[in-house]
């Protein structure tokens, strides 16, 4: 299969869908979705074997230097590159960084761009001289982050800031004395009492691994770079999908981001949480048109516009899906160009691996969720020589937490919490 044929074929199966949607044939809709997925993972595959092909013809192809210098009239012979001003410093490191994880050798601006990039301060943390990583390339890193983001659309939506060591900032938490009200004449106006509290983020330790054969490593840089941003994005983003929507906090052992559905059952009286139990043998409680309703209600007024509704697959397509109003309508409508699956109340549908099974949550996420990356991502090797394969471990130092639980309502099934 050539380029062409694999974007015919995905363009009929894309037109497909749209048109099963259009008719409001959910299931079959799905279905012709997973055959796109399937198609891309093939081209994916094609792909991949044609750089390791590329490489290794490559291999054999060399430049001989021999009787090849040419004497310059006026030239001068320099001693040592002492500092280097390339037109492109991030293309310059980006290579060198490709180099040194494959073990290729790196001309004199590619090492002084190197070691200038990864020669860094000791930090608060549990790092020190002897296991600090290579420093990932912006453009890789980026790819690494947008990956993890794609697969888990709460961690995406939140709002992130990139301040090394402890992060803290003030939160409002209430007017003690001094709102606005109506006086008559002679009253005269009160001064103004704020709460504050202070919202602090620590540095929570994130660290996956890739294991990648030694003949992959022989790929080029354009195609081993984007098959290790895959890698590692995939798995950054099990790790980060699980602290925004689950992550126990200060008290987990190790310690984690505090995720969305930690911080609302942490309030006294679960005040933003209503509840579900269809598998109740007894009394089951199946999800209805008025829990929805009552979990928006919940919302913040100031939030309801630019709230979105998570939940994972199953839940979605078993749950919402079905779910009529009480004169028997679909509350779901199918919407893949909305950034999610479709829409409930207006709000988009996004599927979050993250979220417990069975759990909804409704949730203006970027102004009720905060992620502070303290340390950016680097990266540790180790070869493998019986194995003939070599670890690629990514580490970085990241916290999270609810900044305001009003931003949220969760819709929670007991049998699976």
């Amino acid at each position: 299969m050539n380029k062409e044929q694999y974007l015919k074929q995905r363009n009929e199966l894309m037109t497909a869908a749209q048109t099963l949607i259009n008719d409001g044939k959910a299931a079959e809709a799905k279905a012709k979705i997973e055959e796109v997925k399937a198609l891309d993972k093939q081209w994916d595959d094609i792909k991949l074997e044609q750089a390791n092909l590329a490489a290794l013809q490559n291999k054999t192809k060399g430049l001989t230097l021999e009787s090849k210098s040419v004497k310059v009239v006026g030239a001068k012979q320099v001693d040592e590159i002492e500092s280097i001003k390339p037109k492109d410093e991030a293309g310059l490191y980006k290579v060198a960084f490709y180099k040194k994880l494959t073990d290729r050798s790196m001309n004199a601006d590619e090492e002084n761009i190197f070691k200038a990039r990864n020669v860094r301060p000791q930090n608060a943390f549990t790092h020190d001289t002897s296991n600090t990583g290579i420093l990932i390339p912006e453009t890789v890193a980026s790819a690494i982050w947008k990956r993890a983001e794609e697969a888990y659309p709460l961690y995406a939506d939140a709002q992130k800031f990139g301040v090394s060591g402890k992060f803290s900032i003030p939160k409002h938490t209430g007017i003690a004395a001094g709102d606005a009200k109506w006086y008559d004449e002679p009253t005269p106006t009160e001064d103004e009492q704020n709460n504050f509290g202070t919202f602090n983020l620590d540095g929570r330790e994130l660290s996956k691994a890739a294991t990648v054969s030694w003949k992959l490593k022989s790929m080029a840089m354009d195609a081993f770079l984007p098959f290790l941003q895959n890698e590692l994005g995939d798995r950054c983003g099990v790790a980060l999908g699980y602290a925004a929507a689950r992550g126990a906090g200060s008290t987990a052992t190790p310690p984690e981001p505090r995720g969305v559905e930690t911080a609302l059952l942490a309030q006294s009286g679960t005040p933003q949480i209503v509840t579900y139990d269809p598998d109740n043998t007894t009394t089951p409680v199946p999800l209805t048109y008025d829990m929805l309703a009552q979990a928006v209600a919940k919302l913040h007024s100031s939030y309801t516009n630019s709230a979105s509704v998570y939940a994972n697959n199953a839940t979605i397509w078993k749950q919402l899906a079905t779910l009529k109003d009480n004169t028997g309508r679909p509350l779901f409508i199918p919407d893949v160009a909305s950034g999610g699956v479709g829409r409930i109340f207006g709000m988009v549908v996004k599927p979050d691996a993250g979220l417990s099974d069975g759990n909804i949550l409704f949730g203006a996420t970027r102004q009720g969720l905060i992620f502070n990356v303290n340390e950016a991502l680097s990266l540790v090797t180790e070869d493998h020589a019986k194995e003939r394969t070599t670890d690629y471990v990514v580490y970085g130092i990241v916290d999270g937490d609810v900044m305001d639980e009003q931003a949220f309502a969760l819709i929670r099934n007991l049998p699976n919490a």
